[in-house]
């Protein structure tokens, strides 16, 4: 099984109160989270524990540039971020490096599976 970590403590605070559905990843990851795939949502930093928050189904996986992501794609990854500009600003923290409007992203939407 896969899992979709994140390192941002807002976004797990976003994640524990499911505020969040759909994260935008830096390249092309599509051949590594498929559409219709169940993965683990965990929270962590690289080489350290991880929290498994819940299991999630992935719904939706679509490529494309910086510059093409919508005002939907940004609501549902972290309703704090406005803007595109905004989200390059958070990626070049994450990633430490210049991000450009045509870097390509992958914008991944998944649902919780809830256990009954």
């Amino acid at each position: 099984m896969f899992a979709l970590n994140f390192q941002s403590p807002n976004h797990k605070k976003l994640l524990i109160d499911r505020k969040k559905n759909c994260t935008v990843r830096l390249g092309d990851v599509s051949d590594v989270y498929l559409e219709n795939s169940v993965v683990w949502i965990t929270i962590g930093k690289p080489f350290q524990s991880k929290r498994k928050l819940y299991t999630a189904f992935i719904d939706k996986v679509i490529t494309k540039t910086i510059s093409e992501l919508t005002t939907h794609d940004l609501d549902h990854q972290n309703p704090e971020i406005g803007s595109i500009e905004e989200l390059v600003a958070f990626f070049e923290k994450v990633y430490q490096k210049s991000i450009s409007m045509e870097d390509m992203v992958t914008v991944i939407y998944f649902s919780e599976i809830i256990d009954e």
